[in-house]
């Protein structure tokens, strides 16, 4: 394990990986432990710091999820959070009841401005709650440092033996000084130096992969994406020519996809790469099919089919190499058993085991934000670090109904346009995501002395730090008239353009 490593104990809360990633933006390396880890395989660990996640548990369930007291007595700042701080004070002696008024959402918290948990917090300021049960009594040694109109004891801590924890969630931009006060609890409580660096990640990671793979070959699906393509150029910088990269076209891209993977990883960096043209294979299997699922199955299906062939052909391949990602990773895990899932291509179906490769995934440790910075440092253009997310089944679930190579046309100059205009507008970065839906829905309009019965186009961008909630982006709206302006006049078989504003939940990012 890393120096200066915070472990994070998760107890089931939908913000635990949310936690990690607050915690690395200051620069230090945290991961995440299963709750069934033996409290003496932790302590083993020398972590500099533990943090408790929420959870949706009570202290009191028959099935409650708990941890070995020992933890509390090694020395190591513990911070709890929600659960974390019941079930600390339940384990200290303290007393946890159900709360009268169950508070959800916003509150506005009084801090104990002393306290080095609350450095720098302005108080009174808001928090995001969301509990049942609440500590109704501190264990011996604490104090109440922060309370809520609806909760007395909103936070306790413990100075001397650096034992903290808050009812509300510092993790989520809801808190308003909640990055404040990890920060306190990182420099101030734990008193860990910031370390991790991406530089560093790149050079350990290349001796790593040099000493994994030797001379062997490697064989990666490229889809043009930022989680493939960063591993790719960090596993070239390993071992070179013994990457060999296939690019599958399911002829369901974003407009000239295929164009710039070559462009960038064929002419630039001088890979082996090898491209696919299935277009005409996936779209025939796709014929008259308008469930969303169905669709993703067949495309999952026809993906494995195809990259299996195509692997095959690099008889003397021992490794396939995957972007997998750390939220990949806790997922897998989280749904049973330590063994690591085989990533799906873009998640559009499962790799078959009887390609019997080793996996390699150079960026399992990381979240996106740290991939996108990987890829920077490696030299990848920006066109491709800072892409929005695209979903594995591509166009297919941005074209509600049947598919067809004209919807298929419609949609990538629609969308070409509408991220051109983004970028131009210098908005791109600031969105999270941004892409077009071609609806079923015809529409009568008039286009010059001419009447038209043609589709509708939906717009939809959003912003969002997790992707778990999102909030509509607020166009400009000189800008959503120039779009549609665009679009209605230069793609034949649009006449009407309107602009989703449902954010999640109760909706989804994607259509389908």
């Amino acid at each position: 394990m890393r120096k200066n490593t915070v472990i994070v104990i998760d107890y089931g809360s939908q913000y635990t990986k949310l936690i990690l990633r607050r915690i690395r933006e200051n620069r230090v390396y945290s991961e995440i432990v299963p709750v069934d880890t033996p409290v003496d395989k932790i302590l083993k660990m020398q972590p500099a710091a533990i943090v408790l996640s929420g959870g949706p548990r009570s202290v009191y369930d028959k099935d409650a999820l708990s941890i070995d007291k020992r933890i509390f007595e090694a020395g190591i700042p513990v911070l709890g959070i929600c659960y974390g701080m019941q079930l600390m004070a339940h384990l200290l002696g303290g007393k946890v009841v159900p709360s009268d008024t169950r508070e959800y959402g916003r509150a506005e918290a009084k801090f104990d401005l002393n306290s080095p948990l609350f450095k720098g917090v302005k108080s009174p300021s808001m928090v995001w709650m969301s509990h049942g049960d609440k500590v109704e009594e501190v264990p011996q040694g604490f104090k109440i440092i922060a309370s809520t109109e609806d909760t007395l004891i909103a936070a306790m801590g413990n100075d001397e033996k650096k034992l903290y924890a808050v009812q509300f969630h510092p993790e989520v931009s809801h808190t308003l000084f909640g990055k404040t006060i990890l920060k306190n609890f990182l420099f101030k409580v734990a008193n860990i130096t910031p370390d991790w660096e991406m530089d560093s990640f790149i050079d350990t990671k290349v001796e790593e992969i040099k000493k994994t793979v030797g001379n062997k070959k490697v064989i990666l699906g490229l889809s043009g994406g930022v989680d493939s393509s960063v591993a790719a150029a960090l596993i070239h910088k390993a071992i070179g020519d013994n990457l060999y990269c296939i690019f599958v076209d399911h002829g369901l891209l974003r407009k000239n996809e295929g164009e710039i993977v070559y462009k960038t990883f064929k002419e630039k960096f001088g890979f082996n790469l090898k491209m696919v043209d299935a277009s005409k294979m996936f779209l025939n299997r796709l014929k008259g099919v308008t469930d969303p699922e169905q669709k993703r199955k067949i495309i999952g299906k026809t993906f494995v089919e195809v990259f299996e062939k195509e692997a095959s052909s690099f008889d003397d391949a021992e490794f396939l190499a995957q972007g997998t990602l750390y939220p990949d990773v806790i997922e897998s895990s989280a749904h049973g058993g330590t063994s690591v899932t085989i990533k799906t291509h873009h998640n559009v179906g499962g790799l078959p085991e009887k390609m019997n490769l080793k996996l390699l995934e150079p960026l399992r440790d990381l979240f996106k934000d740290e991939v996108r910075e990987i890829g920077r440092i490696l030299g990848l253009p920006e066109e491709i670090v800072s892409r929005h997310p695209f979903p594995g089944p591509g166009l297919a679930v941005r074209i509600i109904g049947e598919i067809t190579e004209e919807k298929i046309k419609i949609l990538q100059e629609a969308d070409y346009i509408f991220i051109e205009e983004l970028r131009k507008a210098n908005l791109y970065n600031d969105i999270s995501q941004a892409f077009c839906v071609l609806t079923p829905v015809k529409t009568v309009g008039v286009m010059g002395d001419y009447r038209t019965y043609e589709y509708v186009l939906a717009l939809r961008a959003v912003k969002t730090e997790d992707f778990m909630t999102a909030d509509w982006y607020e166009m400009p709206y000189h800008l959503l008239k120039r779009v549609s302006s665009r679009i209605i006049n230069k793609v034949k078989g649009i006449n009407r353009v309107v602009y989703d504003i449902t954010s999640k939940p109760p909706a989804t990012v994607e259509w389908e």
